[in-house]
């Protein structure tokens, strides 16, 4: 779970930051600083669901604004995933629309 969270903020933060022809964003730069595996991996062990939402949200959001939004087709489709995601009440209900959620961004990308 914790490598699907990472890559999750990562793909968000590309579409976010990322511009053709600069130097692409990597799993070891600055910006994927409170985004990194061993820091979900801390989460993940502590059943910390609320935070895990929280820091997803935070990268999820900047996504959303880089689609256009919930009014452009790309953002209503990655502002549902997110829901669901962020409805997931424990652990193991987090590993579907995570999944989803990697899924989605991977295919925008």
């Amino acid at each position: 779970m914790e490598s699907s969270l990472e890559t999750v903020a990562l793909f968000s933060l590309k579409l976010a930051y990322e511009e053709e022809g600069l130097s692409p964003i990597l799993r070891d730069d600055l910006v994927m600083g409170d985004y990194e595996r061993d820091v979900f991996e801390l989460l993940v062990r502590r059943g910390d669901v609320e935070t895990i939402q929280l820091k997803m949200k935070e990268c999820l959001t900047l996504a959303l604004d880089a689609l256009g939004g919930v009014d452009k087709p790309l953002g209503r489709e990655l502002h549902k995933l997110s829901v669901d995601f962020s409805q997931a009440g424990s652990m193991e209900l987090l590993d579907a629309p995570l999944l989803a959620l990697k899924r989605y961004l991977k295919d925008v990308l």
